[in-house]
């Protein structure tokens, strides 16, 4: 089973807007450290998954914004 491109964004936003709240705790720095490095791991491993994902799209850069399309 293929893991979604999402996990990998939701899971390493949730660490690191985890180990912003370890910060704020003022928890010890060895916890602070391992959490920091393994956050570091996984944006590396975010923006790999997210460059390698076969997405494919029929929009172009005329079709302007999704959200807020421009009448034609």
């Amino acid at each position: 089973m293929k893991i979604p491109v999402i996990f990998y964004v939701a899971l390493t936003t949730l660490l690191l807007v985890t180990l912003t709240i370890m910060v704020a705790m003022d928890l010890p720095f060895n916890w602070v450290f391992y959490v920091t490095c393994l956050g570091q791991v996984l944006v590396v491993v975010m923006v790999y998954k997210v460059l390698k994902d076969n997405y494919t799209t029929d929009k172009t850069f005329e079709d302007f914004y999704e959200d807020f399309p421009i009448r034609k």
